[in-house]
């Protein structure tokens, strides 16, 4: 009698852990994979893709600037536990390879930007080997970026195929709608006003797909000072090409802009997110967050 009850308390239990996977419970929930991404820009993509089948890890968080990062001991245990890790590449993470070495990973490391047309920056790329590696300022490449984090995760996890396919699949209708309303709200900006100076040449690809021209300090970067030469350039820069408004990054100190505002009588447009997301109580917690926040900034301030 005990054993028989013994055996249906077992049955009942497999019963219940089988319910609750077809339910999408706990035992559904469970990670597959570990993904690792170098920004928190990249990691929002892997998110979105990978959803519950991946533990998805970012290097540098929110708010933190990956051009002058410093990886610590306990970064190239991320990298050596990943069973995938992704970098943006175009020469953003100049960090990234020395890590990856001394992590010992034997986990692929992807290039997100892989198919997408380089461009050029100005001055000489600010240590980016002369490539602009902003690309994810440009919706059609987040794109790009999405087809190749989805491709990475279902090589390193085939089960997961059609579950990767179909998150990426649902969100790059989000950003086919994204797209559309960028450019709906540029459109309605006089061409004449769609002129703005930014901290540093992160907007470039923006600039390239949505016909806002961004005008970043050349010879300004976010690893070093400006000296008192470059602020007087500017200056002198905002008020010849009649530019409207200055705006400030995330990943960047306010003080220039400010100072550059008061002295050439521009208007501080307000924040811009360039190369990180905020926290979640910040105005720009996801990628498609950062980039309706971002047009409807520039919009406010070329409008009025």
């Amino acid at each position: 009698m005990t054993t028989r009850r013994h055996m249906l308390i077992v049955a009942a239990g497999l019963a219940a852990g089988l319910a609750a996977a077809v339910a999408g419970g706990p035992a559904a929930a469970q990670h597959s994979i570990k993904a690792l991404a170098t920004f928190s820009i990249l990691g929002d993509f892997v998110r979105n893709v990978g959803a519950d089948r991946v533990e998805a890890a970012t290097l540098v968080g929110p708010n933190s600037d990956a051009h002058v990062y410093a990886p610590a001991p306990a970064d190239a245990r991320k990298v050596a536990d990943a069973n995938v890790v992704f970098t943006n590449g175009l020469g953003y993470e100049g960090w990234m390879s020395r890590l990856v070495k001394a992590s010992g990973t034997k986990a692929p490391v992807v290039i997100a930007t892989r198919g997408i047309k380089e461009r050029k920056a100005p001055g000489g790329g600010h240590g980016h080997g002369g490539a602009d590696p902003h690309a994810w300022q440009s919706v059609a490449n987040a794109k790009v970026y999405i087809a190749n984090v989805r491709d990475a995760l279902v090589a390193a996890d085939p089960a997961g195929k059609p579950a990767y396919e179909a998150n990426a699949t649902a969100y790059l209708e989000k950003l086919d709608a994204l797209d559309k309303e960028v450019r709906a709200v540029v459109a309605a900006i006089p061409a004449e006003r769609r002129k703005v100076i930014s901290t540093h040449d992160a907007f470039g690809y923006f600039q390239q797909a949505y016909g806002v021209d961004f005008i970043a300090p050349q010879g300004v970067s976010t690893e070093a000072e400006p000296s008192a030469r470059d602020v007087a350039r500017i200056i002198t820069q905002i008020r010849k090409q009649k530019i409207p408004a200055v705006f400030l990054e995330n990943v960047t100190d306010p003080r220039l802009m400010q100072r550059i505002a008061q002295e050439s009588g521009a208007r501080v447009g307000g924040k811009l997110f360039s190369d990180a997301l905020t926290g979640s109580d910040g105005g720009a917690p996801s990628y498609i967050d950062m980039m309706r926040h971002n047009v409807k900034t520039l919009a406010a301030a070329l409008m009025d």
